[in-house]
């Protein structure tokens, strides 16, 4: 039963340590909680550095000795602050507040009044991530704050509940942003001031309903201005990456050097979360305007150092998103994907969840997972009902679920979805976000026209008007947002020529549909995307076909039909080998070139042609290969560091597209198809049965 060491003894397993815990009466087990209590008050060293507070808050509170747990609670507290634990900080400072009733002169004890334990229970709870808890916390405070007497302390607590509601997607945040601003007083200069006229001035570029960039410009520079007088470094860093945020975006070198004096600010002064925020900031910035890249670089750095400071369940993975993004841009599919599946391990908190959601659920569809991509629409539909709008999560999800529901072949419902996305539009939409869903609104006029059915023509028709008069409102930022532009200009010349056949209005508006895609083609390639690139290409080769030019659409396809194959997009490869077969083009030593650059692509080290082929990713490859070997989920999950979960998702995948029902079936085709020259050694469960 036990072990003995040098100077003591122990449990031989935790589950005979718990048996004997439990087999313990009420006094003695109480008895010996306050004897371990005083054991690690006597010799912190009893247990590992840092932990001595937080073990003697749960001996205390275990021997019911109220007033021990909770100061060993409030000093647990203070410890995970320092150490960065927030979690655990949350977790001792509830404990202090459920106490706090059972010990007389609680305040007296730990040094702090109710309110101060609330006000740190809203802080840690929001970089824990737990928002709601948090929004609880703040109310309770303000409930006991005398706002006459304190007004500067609820001012504090307005902001502090108010960003937290702005965290979770509420739309009633406003209201104590602006009663914070009320409270504080302009004079003289104070922190507090600069704190809530930073974070009021924050929230102009993410309201709905438009808002006024000299309004914008003119808060976020008072708030930098208060800040440096209250001589609050941490707050004038925050007001500076709030300023570069007002700028145009045409300014990048201005906007990029804004940043670059923040992160001095706040490095001298040891404030980490504007670092982060500049991180956040940049790498958003450069991928809305196409450099991916760049963008890339500035997410892994923010990565790092979120990780660094705690902070990977919230600052991280919002810079885990603007990662992923830009490797999607790239046609990075597989390490992309990866970045997802891991950040979403974290449980980070639901809005959060969306942009991944959406992310995976793109490469899904465009690969041909139909059922994965429409996972993705439910979940990001469930959390973002009833939220506020935002542009960066609303309209990608519009754009998403109008593309599937045309995967599926229901115009109807992606003219429904493109009709509501546009409501939006009129409230300060950005221009990033919205050429995409324009391009999705184009595609699902044509479809419908092609549906011939006279009331969704009808529907298509006047949905087109609105498409294009809100083009003619759109600003351009960037490579991407240009070839967006451009693609919405060809895929609304091929939609209204639908329209015109199936009846809808008069002539088609005269434009070159051909020049049109070779022009969105050549945008594609300069911003640096292969999926659309390839899209562009098939649809430009059809047009140079149907002119008679067919080496021109003959070089358009073996190019769309590399990058697809690349990509492992098996849709797009589909359809360019049917217009290859059509117009009687060799497509082999296309296809071949873009197995053998796989990898470099982003499709991984599978990227052969029986992966692709077969439509699996790289991953899903290495998983049929474990399956192929008899390995079990929990196996899979252990050999490549991934959650039974996923594994079982990916054992499930790979049935759907291999078209069999067992993973005896599965292991049968792989052998059948000769896809592995080499198995994994068989696991010791397998050595077992055998022997």
């Amino acid at each position: 039963m036990l072990l003995t060491e040098s100077d003591g003894y122990l449990f031989r397993h935790s589950l005979i340590r718990e048996a004997v815990h439990d087999e313990l009466l009420p006094g003695e087990r109480g008895s010996l909680h306050g004897r371990f209590a005083e054991a690690i008050r006597h010799d912190p060293l009893l247990v590992p550095p840092g932990r001595a507070p937080v073990e003697q808050a749960y001996h205390w509170y275990a021997a019911h000795d109220m007033t021990g747990a909770l100061t060993s609670a409030w000093q647990a507290a203070v410890e995970s602050a320092k150490a960065l634990a927030y979690a655990e900080q949350l977790a001792m400072l509830s404990r202090v507040l459920e106490l706090w009733d059972k010990v007389p002169d609680a305040a007296g004890r730990i040094g702090r009044d109710r309110v101060a334990v609330l006000e740190a229970a809203a802080q840690a709870a929001e970089l824990a991530g737990e928002y709601d808890r948090g929004v609880t916390f703040a109310h309770a405070a303000l409930r006991e704050v005398d706002v006459t007497a304190e007004p500067v302390r609820a001012a504090l607590l307005r902001e502090a509940r108010g960003h937290l509601k702005y965290l979770l997607g509420r739309t009633d945040y406003m209201d104590d942003l602006r009663e914070a601003v009320r409270l504080v007083p302009a004079s003289p200069p104070s922190s507090a001031r600069a704190r809530v006229l930073e974070r009021l001035a924050h929230d102009h570029h993410h309201r709905h309903g438009g808002w006024d960039a000299a309004e914008f410009l003119a808060d976020a520079e008072e708030a930098v201005k208060v800040a440096r007088q209250a001589g609050d470094p941490a707050v004038e860093a925050a007001a500076l990456i709030t300023l570069a945020c007002a700028l145009p975006v045409a300014d990048l070198d201005r906007i990029r050097a804004m940043l670059a004096e923040a992160r001095a600010v706040g490095a001298r002064a040891q404030a980490y979360r504007p670092l982060l925020r500049a991180d956040i900031t940049e790498s958003d910035l450069l991928e809305g305007i196409g450099q991916h890249k760049l963008a890339a670089e500035a997410a892994r750095a923010g990565i790092a150092t979120a990780r660094d400071y705690g902070l990977a369940r919230t600052s991280g993975v919002v810079l885990a998103i603007n990662l992923a993004e830009p490797l999607v841009s790239l046609g990075q599919w597989d390490e992309a994907a990866g970045i997802i599946e891991r950040t979403l391990e974290l449980s980070p908190p639901w809005l959060s969840r969306t942009g991944l959601w959406r992310l995976s659920g793109e490469m899904a569809l465009a690969r041909g997972d139909l059922a994965a991509a429409a996972e993705s629409v439910a979940s990001m539909s469930a959390v973002l009902e009833g939220t506020r709008f935002k542009d960066e999560l609303q309209l990608p999800f519009a754009r998403l679920a109008t593309e599937l529901r045309l995967a599926q072949e229901r115009p109807a419902e992606a003219l429904s979805v493109v009709d509501g996305a546009l409501g939006y539009f009129g409230g300060g939409a950005s221009s990033r976000y919205s050429w995409p869903v324009l391009v999705a609104g184009a595609r699902a006029c044509a479809a419908a026209a092609g549906a011939r059915d006279e009331a969704l023509t009808g529907r298509a028709a006047a949905l087109a008007g609105r498409l294009r008069a809100e083009a003619d409102r759109l600003d351009v930022d960037g490579p991407a947002q240009e070839a967006g532009r451009l693609t919405f200009i060809a895929e609304m010349i091929h939609a209204e020529r639908e329209l015109a056949g199936a009846g809808a209005g008069g002539a088609p508006e005269p434009g070159d549909l051909r020049g049109a895609w070779d022009a969105a083609a050549d945008a594609w390639e300069t911003a640096s995307q292969p999926y659309p690139l390839a899209m562009a290409m098939l649809r430009s080769a059809d047009a140079a076909l149907a002119s008679g030019d067919r080496d021109s659409g003959a070089e358009r396809l073996r190019r769309g039909a590399e990058l697809a194959a690349q990509l492992g997009a098996a849709p797009l490869s589909d359809d360019i080998a049917l217009l290859a077969r059509r117009a009687r083009v060799d497509l082999g030593a296309a296809l071949g070139a873009g197995a053998g650059a796989g990898a470099g692509a982003g499709a991984g080290a599978g990227g052969r042609p029986e992966q692709e082929r077969l439509g699996l990713t790289a991953r899903e490859f290495e998983v049929l290969r474990l399956v192929a070997a008899g390995r079990s989920n929990p196996e899979i999950a252990a050999e490549l560091f991934i959650s039974a979960k996923t594994a079982s998702v990916h054992v499930s995948n790979i049935l759907g597209k291999l078209g069999v029902t067992s993973r005896g079936e599965a292991a049968a085709t792989a052998h059948r198809l000769r896809l592995f020259d080499v198995f994994p050694e068989p696991s010791q469960a397998e050595a077992n049965a055998r022997r």
